[in-house]
Parts: C-alpha cells; structure tokens; sequence
C-alpha cells in the first residue's frame, strides 16, 4: 500500500508533527537534535498508544530500548536493508490496525476489576484508564482472552509479534513486568497475571 511520509528534522519538529497529524506509526532516531529519540517517545507514549520503531547505530543500544520502559515496539541497527525496514513497519501497521479487527463478541474482556475493550482498545483497573503500549496490550488481551490457560514465553512472542522467537523469553519477560506494574496492586503478589515456574504465564 502506499504511505504517508511526514519527515521531521529534529525531535521537537517530530513531535509537532505527529500531535498534528493522523500518524500511525513512528520511526524515530535515537540521535536527534533539540529532543531525543527516547524523550521524544516518552512524550508520545503520554498520549498514543502507535507502533514506534527506533533507529539506532549500536547494537548495544538495543538494551538500553528493551530495558527502559518506554515502550518502543521494535528497532532496527543502522546500517539496515530498506528491505528490512519495511518489513518490519508493515508488520508493526497490520498488528496495530488488526487489534481493532476483533469481533463484537470479543470486544469486552474483564478479568476480576481489570476491564479491556476491544473496540476502543482501553483497558481499565478499578475503572482508571490505563496506558499500555501496543505489545503489553497484545499480550494482556491473548492472555485474557484464555483465562486460567498457561502460554510459554516462545507462544506469547509468536503471537503478539508474529515473528519467530529469537531471544522470546527476556524480551516477554520485560513485557510482563511493566503490565504488572501497570494492572496489579501489588506486582510483587500479582493477582491476575501469574507465572506459573518452568512453564510461562497466565491471566486468572
């Protein structure tokens, strides 16, 4: 399909530039000028829940992106294949469209005084709305859509990212821990999301 192309020199143009337009996906440089990258999702994380994938020339900087809980949904280490790329943001855009692909009767799924609607894709604890980037969404909707079932790490990642599981369980792991302390109480004695050792985790 074709896309729309909004370029940004800066962080802060970056941000003027999707707070003013219907932008659904971000790639966004580590290294800018004026605000960087990972400010620059900080802010957006604040108000939209888009796919952002993130540019970066050291591949130890994709520690630093999985560690922070910023919410990036993907990174890419320069140099790359444009081919690549692509890849990656149309997988990112079909994941983000398809979420509000559910049908009717999937569209309200309430696990204890969690609440996740589907349509308008919020998830409420004790009627407070809760921010979630799109992966933690994935992950707590298959979760709750199979309450009481236990999925391994490896099935988690095949099914929130659609892709093979390369390195699944830290990169899950990391995405459980912020959901917990998004949705639970307590995080260190969840209720709802548990881990059930040696076999992975479940929504009960």
């Amino acid at each position: 399909g074709d896309y729309n192309l909004f370029e940004a020199y800066n962080g802060k143009e970056a941000l003027e530039v999707i707070n003013s337009n219907n932008i659904h996906l971000a790639i966004l440089d580590i290294m800018m000028p004026e605000m960087d990258g990972i400010e620059v999702l900080t802010e957006i994380r604040k108000e939209r829940n888009i796919p952002v994938i993130f540019l970066t020339a050291k591949s130890e900087d994709t520690d630093k992106i999985l560690g922070l809980n910023i919410g990036a949904d993907d990174y890419i280490v320069k140099p790359f294949n444009p081919v690549e790329l692509t890849a990656r943001v149309k997988s990112q855009l079909r994941r983000y469209m398809e979420l509000g692909a559910a049908p009717a009767s999937q569209n309200l799924l309430v696990i204890g005084d969690i609440e996740l609607n589907d349509s308008a894709k919020e998830v409420h604890v004790l009627g407070e709305k809760i921010n979630l980037t799109p992966k933690e969404y994935g992950i707590l909707r298959f979760l709750m859509e199979n309450p009481g079932r236990v999925f391994s790490p490896k099935e988690i990642y095949a099914k929130v990212w659609d892709e093979r599981a390369y390195g699944a369980e830290g990169t899950v792991a990391v995405h459980i821990h912020h959901l917990r302390e998004k949705i639970e109480a307590n995080p260190e004695r969840p209720r709802h999301l548990k881990v059930v050792w040696g076999q992975g985790y479940k929504m009960e």
